[in-house]
């Protein structure tokens, strides 16, 4: 536990010395970047050291507050999510550092730096803390520090506004842990962990993981808790976007993890988070395939990937419930995995995203093009980042989903009719969720990176420095090494399946097995690309190759007007499923005999937000601003607000 509390120490201390040199943002971010890395480098050794051991470690300090104590536990679950954490943190602080550059000349950067290291450690104490009131601090840091970064650039009406719906949104989660806890506390006579296993009876039980699938799932993006993750996601700092979709929704996933550990999981439950996993899988990826910016295109994907996971959870749960050990161990597997996997992929291409915003200084897809001969190694790692997030071979992606849907598959054969056909829904959905996704990152890379740039931002664009390609070429790279290492990757879960799982044997064994066959594949695959590649080089290496445009059907004037938009791209679809999205298109035309500009414009609102939210918040916002009359501005009436509840308080104490 000692090198775990250096890398914490590391992270708060550079943080602080970043605020103390503030004045310099050179220096500032020297220190917020360096000690970001350095702190997560030494943090991830303890983490890989619980993962390959199974050894759980536990610490508790002297704390002085009543019904509470200060302790950490490091246990495999723990060790998975601070290993995400302190990878996706080091390289994001590594990128940020040439991010933040551009901002050097306008404003300070040592407050964002400052809480950029907070929002890591905050994260990683998340994970260690095994008490409530630790716990519960430790969110509200993680909650904190990222709204502060969410509005680094408050100036922007947008970002404020969004912010606010961040922590707005946040808070009403925490309310539904508090009285979580509220009750494990009431029944275990502590209000630490490790006495919370199966003391709450079946009624309180099934209340708990209602709360907890509700504050947790606000925090992950659950459907129909999601309505803060477009709003924020778009607005934060590229690095930050990257670490708050990759790394801290995932906190909620830890959390309802460990409420569920606390229990014997009950059969309704696996259907539950199935149900969660459909809704929010296609919902997210209906609504990210009709947005034009790339930034909210992403974070639309993070809540389509949470249904995923999701699914895969739920699939775990309905195996175990049923009896059925292999089925649960391949749910419970890829749910796991791909969380890992989606923190890979999700925070490289929200950096391929912040790579294209600080090359072209825009995210409108339809502004775009023609990037890939400008920034190719934006443009090939992103592309990687797609094909991963799309569930491609042989990428990481690949991997965790291939578990998912052979457990599904195992559940048709092995589970009676009504989980078989629970079991082929679940296929159905998965599949159009993969499907939608592959078509919805076909227009994105397709409008961003191919064809001509539409804009003279787009044909001025270049690529960026080493500071800001590396991160990316880093998190490339590891979605290839574990698509193509899974049976080896796969065993890190050793130690964790027995929390949920107590009686599975050699299941994770055979789920290793299935996936050799997948790494045969994906090394086969790509050594027939390499060699198509070598074969395409000889052919071509003594001719000469004439760069030429596309053919136009005889028009005589072609411009970067005439391709293809991400919108008209995404139209067939957007259409079929308008039953959902309610898009809304905007025409404007002229009728005269000289037309003048026409106009044609797509706009997509979320459907939850818009009819759901928005109702409940005007209703309360007219109903409290009733209260504005006890508001006079007049110190002497607070103090006689403050007199009075004291005189009522006093006579409450004397009955």
């Amino acid at each position: 536990m000692g090198l775990l509390f250096t890398a914490l120490a590391i992270l708060f201390v550079s943080g602080l010395f970043a605020l103390i040199f503030g004045k310099n943002n050179y220096v500032a971010s020297v220190f917020g970047s360096a000690g970001a890395v350095i702190g997560c480098i030494v943090g991830i050794i303890p983490a890989i050291t619980i993962l390959t051991t199974g050894a759980t470690i536990r610490t508790v300090l002297p704390w002085q507050m009543v019904y509470g104590s200060f302790t950490f536990v490091l246990d495999p679950l723990a060790a998975f999510f601070c290993l995400i954490i302190f990878v996706i943190s080091g390289i994001s602080a590594l990128y940020g550092f040439s991010y933040f550059k551009k901002y050097f000349s306008a404003r300070h950067v040592a407050i964002p730096w400052f809480m950029f290291n907070v929002l890591a450690g905050s994260m990683v104490l998340v994970c260690l803390a095994q008490n409530v009131l630790f716990f519960l601090l430790s969110w509200e840091l993680m909650t904190i520090s990222s709204f502060f970064l969410v509005v680094f650039e408050y100036q922007k009406t947008a970002v404020r506004k969004a912010g606010w719906t961040y922590l707005i949104a946040t808070h009403i989660g925490t309310s539904a842990l508090f009285l979580l806890f509220m009750i494990y506390s009431n029944f275990a006579g502590s209000m630490d962990f490790s006495d919370f296993g199966n003391v709450l009876p079946q009624h309180q039980m099934t209340l708990c993981l209602i709360l907890a699938i509700v504050g947790f799932g606000t925090k992950a993006g659950i459907m129909p808790f999601h309505v803060w993750l477009p709003e924020a996601h778009p607005v934060a700092p590229s690095h930050v976007s990257a670490l708050m979709s990759g790394v801290m929704i995932k906190t909620g996933i830890y959390a309802l993890l460990r409420i569920i550990s606390f229990n014997t999981i009950p059969s309704w439950l696996g259907y539950t988070l199935l149900v969660i996993g459909i809704v929010s899988g296609i919902l997210g990826v209906l609504f990210a395939i009709a947005q034009h910016d790339l930034k909210r295109l992403l974070a639309y994907h993070s809540v389509e990937n949470i249904g995923i996971i999701f699914i895969g959870l739920g699939v775990g749960c309905i195996g175990l419930s049923s009896g059925n050990m292999m089925v649960a161990v391949l749910g419970f597997s890829g749910g796991i995995l791909h969380i890992m996997n989606h923190a890979i992929f999700k925070s490289l291409l929200f950096l391929g995203a912040g790579s294209v915003l600080h090359a072209t200084h825009t995210l409108d897809i339809d502004h775009l093009g023609g990037l890939l001969k400008r920034m190719p190694r934006t443009g090939a790692t992103f592309v990687i980042g797609s094909a991963a997030i799309a569930g491609l071979p042989p990428f990481n992606g690949f991997v965790s989903e291939f578990l998912i849907y052979l457990g599904m598959l195992l559940g048709i054969v092995h589970f009676d009719s009504n989980n078989s056909l629970i079991m082929i829904v679940g296929i159905i959905s998965l599949a159009l969720i993969g499907g939608l996704t592959t078509a919805c990152f076909t227009k994105a890379f397709g409008t961003i990176f191919l064809g001509e740039p539409r804009t003279e931002k787009a044909k001025q664009a270049e690529e960026n420095d080493g500071l800001m390609t590396i991160p990316m070429i880093l998190l490339a790279g590891l979605c290839v090494v574990i698509g193509l290492g899974g049976p080896f990757v796969i065993r890190i879960l050793h130690g964790i399946l027995p929390i949920f799982i107590p009686a599975y044997g050699t299941e994770l064994v055979t789920a290793a097995h299935y996936l050799v066959f997948i790494s045969i594949g994906g090394i086969l695959l790509l050594g027939l690309f390499f060699l198509f590649m070598v074969l395409r080089f000889f052919l071509l290496r003594n001719k000469s190759v004439r760069e030429s445009t596309t053919w136009d059907c005889g028009y005589n004037y072609p411009s970067a007007r005439m391709q293809y938009t991400a919108s008209s791209f995404a139209q067939p679809i957007t259409d079929l499923f308008n039953f959902v999205l309610r898009s809304r298109k905007i025409i404007k035309q002229s009728d005269a005999y000289f037309p003048e500009k026409s106009t044609f414009e797509t706009e997509t609102p979320d459907v939850i937000r818009q009819k759901l939210y928005q109702p409940i918040f005007l209703f309360v916002k007219k109903y409290f601003s009733y209260l504005s009359v006890i508001q006079q501005g007049k110190i002497q009436i607070y103090i006689s607000y403050l007199v009075a509840t004291l005189f009522v308080l006093l006579i409450w104490g004397m009955r």
